[in-house]
């Protein structure tokens, strides 16, 4: 599933494109996504201008002159900025028309995506009113993550990937940073301590933004607005590097299930 810095990727990849254009009309070839797009959609956004794209959490948020379109990339869905005459592939299921010719194309081929318009503000939406804060932003800090931790027997990996705690922190990027942070992903949230929180917050920060900075990782499904692969993958330095080198201490890199998700750690300096 594309994470945090995939979705940023797409944002900043797509903003310039759209950002002050007229949406000329919303073309759906297949509505039947993770939630099915009402059939009046189009006639709500057609005519509109996009006045600012933003991303709250892995949602994109197209804030028009009237409501938000709200655009999930789901499991394995993809942007590009195409020419509207660019023929349509078997899974290409939306594109968004705009004034000037090209049009924003939403692929996904396995249909977990979603394309919603609020007349509401899109912070009220059921899906989004109750995100934690960004790890970006200033919100998000160690004394934050101890507050919220207090009496907490979940497992920190757990934790931290819990949305209504922090948005954005998935599998790849929670055992990357709690292995930068040097925390053992099955410690409780609620035994660690403020200090060792704060080191867990600039570590989270500090993998995100390297991922952005390298254009997201590169997963099966998941390909860059352009069409290119990610590239964070290279730099990984415990997901998916089972019985490799820890690039720490040099031990065996582990593997076992956490809350139902793969966790890559070392047993010797993560504690």
């Amino acid at each position: 599933m594309p994470e945090l810095p995939e979705v940023e990727t797409s944002l900043r990849g797509i903003e310039p494109h759209l950002r002050g254009h007229l949406i000329d009309r919303l073309e759906v070839r297949e509505p039947r996504l993770r939630w099915p797009i009402p059939p009046d959609t189009g006639e709500r956004v057609a005519g509109q201008h996009i006045l600012a794209l933003r991303r709250r959490g892995k949602y994109l948020l197209l804030d028009l002159e009237q409501g938000v379109l709200m655009l999930h990339l789901g499991m394995s869905g993809s942007l590009r900025v195409l020419p509207a005459s660019t023929p349509p592939g078997p899974h290409d299921h939306v594109d968004l028309c705009l004034d000037e010719g090209p049009c924003l194309r939403f692929r996904d081929p396995r249909r977990f995506g979603m394309l919603q318009w609020t007349a509401a503000p899109a912070e009220a939406h059921p899906l989004l009113r109750d995100l934690g804060p960004e790890p970006l932003e200033p919100a998000f800090s160690g004394a934050y993550l101890h507050r919220r931790a207090r009496g907490r027997r979940a497992a920190i990996k757990t934790f931290i990937m819990d949305s209504q705690v922090v948005v954005g922190v998935g599998n790849i990027y929670a055992n990357e940073a709690l292995h930068l942070a040097r925390i053992h992903p099955s410690r409780a949230a609620g035994r660690i301590s403020r200090a060792r929180l704060e080191v867990l917050a600039g570590a989270i920060r500090e993998v995100l933004a390297a991922a952005i900075a390298q254009g997201g990782t590169s997963l099966r499904d998941f390909v860059q607005e352009d069409g290119k692969p990610g590239y964070f993958a290279q730099s990984l330095r415990v997901y998916g590097r089972a019985e490799q080198p820890c690039p720490n201490c040099g031990a065996r890199i582990r593997q076992r299930r956490i809350g139902q998700r793969s966790s890559f750690y070392c047993a010797a300096c993560q504690r």
